[in-house]
């Protein structure tokens, strides 16, 4: 499913606070962006077309149906795809070279690659 950065803001206040009412989506992204209501539940409305989040009545109370790691998951892997060719080792360079990370993050993707590396494919 793929989702825009607007419907990402309104995912991420239901992924941080659960099922909540519109209303409360509305208060968050008004503090958080400074969107008014008819922007918010326009972008609720079109994540509710996708099928990432379901509404109850009463309250319009808004449920996540995407899960946040499977939304990641498929952002990563398209960026991969459309900034490097689908190549995690240029992704990872590029990213090294441009942030770079600690030598505790550095262990710590070091100990994923070889837990990966390990498994079956």
């Amino acid at each position: 499913m793929k989702l825009f950065d607007s419907e990402l803001k309104v995912m991420e206040v239901l992924w941080e606070e659960g099922p909540v009412p519109a209303r409360r989506v509305v208060e968050v992204l008004g503090q958080r962006i400074g969107w008014n209501k008819n922007t918010t539940y326009t972008v609720i409305k079109k994540c509710m077309e996708k099928g990432a989040i379901r509404r109850e009545e009463p309250d319009f109370v808004c449920h996540p149906l995407a899960e946040r790691e499977t939304v990641q998951k498929e952002e990563t892997e398209a960026l991969i795809e459309k900034m490097f060719g689908g190549s995690s080792e240029l992704f990872f360079s590029s990213f090294l070279r441009e942030r770079g990370v600690s030598e505790e993050e550095a262990k710590g993707l070091l100990r994923l690659i070889r837990k990966k590396g390990g498994e079956k494919q």
